[in-house]
């Protein structure tokens, strides 16, 4: 299962940024239109992302993912392959929406659903395993179709992404996820959410099959508490700082004395560390709750934040390289472990895409929150000193709310995915 899903994420690689990012020169030449024509053909595409993830959450939940991944495969190894046809800015447009939609968000969001929804234990080392794989993937990627865009053309590699992903994506979802999966323990469904001080701690870290079966929050349901607020803000704070850092790492670097070399060189330190992120951060989910895993990564994040403004060439900059990859592969790991201990499985795609939601539109926004800051003040680090608040306020928000309390029942069940 986790080689399944470890698949499945390394193939939205086509739709993120680090891939995105080599076609960005051959589109604008090739079409005639300027760069940031492409930035925002990408943006419009991010942000619809970020609207329709909900509906796929809600899709996951009724369908369950064996067959919404075989859509979610076809529907994106479809729109690549249309992709490499496009001859000016609607269609590009219309491209990136699909790409967005269909890599970033759809995808993604059941790659890393599936490992909750099938595995009964040891659930979040499993994500943590998932995203590492699949964060070596995604930025690997680029390595490879650098090349391929040099020698075969954009268009060409646009499709044969189109058919790897047809190729591999489909296959796996129809003939290796299995058809139906045991909630014993895990799971109820139609269960209402106790009122508070009637149950065990959600999201406190403890394991549901000590004590029961959990109560299936609905979005509504969850909506009410503070920690889910909480786990939401985290992920598009994170998200939003993450991305604006990223963007603009060699004009930022740059401004503290690394030349474009350097700059580009910090990247490596970033993969390790998130990698390695990726896999403590799944390993605690199975140990903590989402809240403490919330204020971890706001105080990580807080810290690389209010120092990127100030890191120098050498030890430092390799110190922030490491502080930010960690602070990536975290967030990308807090989508996968988010809700599934606390909240139940029933309604998981839907809470699980309301995160995605926040995430992708965060995202979407951070670089431009930062390069306006950066032309206010002629300079990162005031800009940095403002978001560096952020954080701060998601962790504070997170040490004084009180996880919620929810019902639990004792009958497991089957369901057909």
């Amino acid at each position: 299962m986790v080689g399944s899903a470890s698949m499945a994420l390394a193939m939205t690689a086509p739709g993120q940024t680090a891939a995105i990012a080599l076609f960005v020169e051959p589109l604008s030449t090739s079409l005639n239109v300027s760069r940031s024509s492409v930035a925002l053909a990408y943006s419009i595409g991010s942000l619809a992302g970020a609207l329709v993830v909900p509906l796929l959450g809600k899709l996951l939940d009724r369908f369950g993912p064996r067959r919404v991944m075989a859509a979610i495969g076809l529907c994106f190894g479809a729109t690549l392959l249309a992709a490499g046809t496009v001859t000016e800015f609607i269609g590009l447009t219309s491209a990136f929406v699909g790409i967005r939609i269909g890599g970033q968000a759809a995808l993604s969001l059941v790659a890393t659903t599936v490992v909750a929804i099938y595995m009964q234990r040891h659930k979040g080392l499993a994500t943590g395993i998932v995203s590492a794989i699949g964060t070596a993937a995604i930025s690997l990627a680029p390595l490879a179709l650098e090349q391929l865009v040099g020698d075969l053309g954009w268009r060409t590699v646009l499709q044969l992404q189109g058919w790897a992903v047809l190729a591999i994506t489909v296959p796996v979802a129809l003939f290796v996820l299995p058809r139906r999966v045991r909630s014993d323990g895990e799971a109820a469904t139609n269960v209402r959410p106790a009122d508070p001080g009637s149950g065990d701690d959600a999201g406190s870290g403890t394991p549901a099959g000590e004590h029961g079966t959990l109560a299936d929050w609905t979005l509504r349901d969850a909506s009410r508490t503070p920690v889910f607020w909480v786990v939401v803000s985290g992920g598009g704070v994170c998200s939003l700082i993450t991305t604006a850092l990223m963007f603009h790492q060699v004009s930022l670097l740059g401004e503290r004395g690394l030349s474009v070399t350097e700059a580009a060189a910090n990247f490596v330190p970033q993969l390790v560390a998130g990698l390695l992120a990726s896999l403590l951060v799944g390993w605690s989910a199975d140990h903590i709750g989402d809240r403490a895993l919330v204020i971890a990564m706001m105080a990580a994040l807080a810290l690389t934040t209010l120092t990127a403004g100030w890191v120098r060439p050498g030890w430092t900059a390799v110190a922030y390289g490491l502080a930010l990859g960690a602070c990536t592969g975290g967030v990308r790991t807090l989508k996968g472990v988010a809700f599934g201990d606390g909240f139940g499985l029933g309604h998981l795609g839907t809470l699980r895409g309301a995160v995605h939601s926040v995430v992708i539109g965060a995202s979407a926004l951070g670089p431009l929150v930062l390069a306006l800051g950066r032309g206010w003040s002629n300079s990162y680090q005031e800009a940095l000193a403002v978001l560096f608040v952020l954080p701060v306020l998601v962790a504070a928000a997170a040490c004084a709310v009180k996880p919620p309390r929810h019902a639990r029942v004792a009958r497991p069940h089957d369901r057909s995915l």
